[in-house]
Parts: structure tokens; C-alpha cells; sequence
């Protein structure tokens, strides 16, 4: 998520190696073509693999790590936990990728302020404030 404008961009992918990873990075660097792109991650094995990191080197993408077990200052959390009590929870679907379908339209449908509120972006709290 842009924590400037909202913006979001998804890639779903059957698992999460360094491949899909490096996959996202591609996507990153095409959505934000000529920008200076800083990504925020956590320790995920596909996030810190070799071939990802020189990925987002070669493409320009400064890596910013999260420190290790606070997903609470992953600013995609509570977004993401709230699609999964929305889509996920107690719903059996026919199968895997209807469900991948919906949740990601469920998260796509939220506008650009409701992302951010639901991030915490706007509260005078928020830990990435002071470089936003």
C-alpha cells in the first residue's frame, strides 16, 4: 500500500517463495515506473532471499525491514485481518481461487481513505508519520 495516496496493488500467487516475491517486485517497479520506491517488510524467508534482494537492488527498491515479530507496525495488517474475518472466517467456498477472488475484491473495493484509516495512517499516532 502507497501510504501517501492508498494505492494497493496485489499479485496472488499460489505460495510465497523468493519467485513470487521477486514477482511482486516486478510488479512494484512497473506500477511506480520512474519513482523512488522504499518497500516496508517483514522477515518473511521470500522477502530476505538472496535473489530477492538483488532483485530489488538491480530495480532501484530500497528494502526497509520490519522489526522482527510486530506485525502491528505492518501498516497492511489490519487491512488484510479484517478481510480475512470478512471473507475467511466460517465460509467454506467451492474452491481456493474463488476465495482468493473475493477476498482481494473485498480489499480492492475499500477506497483510498478507507485503506489508510483502517492502516492507522491518519491517527497522530502512527509510527511512520513524521516521514510521511
Amino acid at each position: 500500500m502507497n501510504l501517501r495516496t492508498g494505492r494497493r496493488l496485489f499479485l496472488p500467487r499460489e505460495h510465497q517463495r523468493a519467485a513470487d516475491s521477486q514477482a511482486f517486485l516486478e510488479v512494484v517497479h512497473s506500477a511506480y515506473r520512474g519513482w523512488h520506491v522504499a518497500l516496508l517488510l517483514d522477515g518473511d524467508p521470500s522477502h530476505t532471499a538472496q535473489g530477492s534482494v538483488r532483485l530489488a537492488g538491480r530495480l532501484g527498491i530500497d528494502l526497509l525491514w520490519l522489526p522482527t515479530r510486530c506485525p502491528e507496525l505492518n501498516p497492511m495488517d489490519t487491512p488484510r485481518g479484517q478481510g480475512k474475518d470478512v471473507i475467511s472466517a466460517d465460509k467454506q467456498y467451492r474452491t481456493i481461487d474463488e476465495q482468493v477472488d473475493r477476498f482481494l475484491r473485498y480489499l480492492g473495493s475499500r477506497s483510498a481513505w478507507e485503506a489508510l484509516h483502517t492502516a492507522g495512517v491518519y491517527s497522530k499516532t502512527f509510527w511512520l508519520r513524521s516521514v510521511l
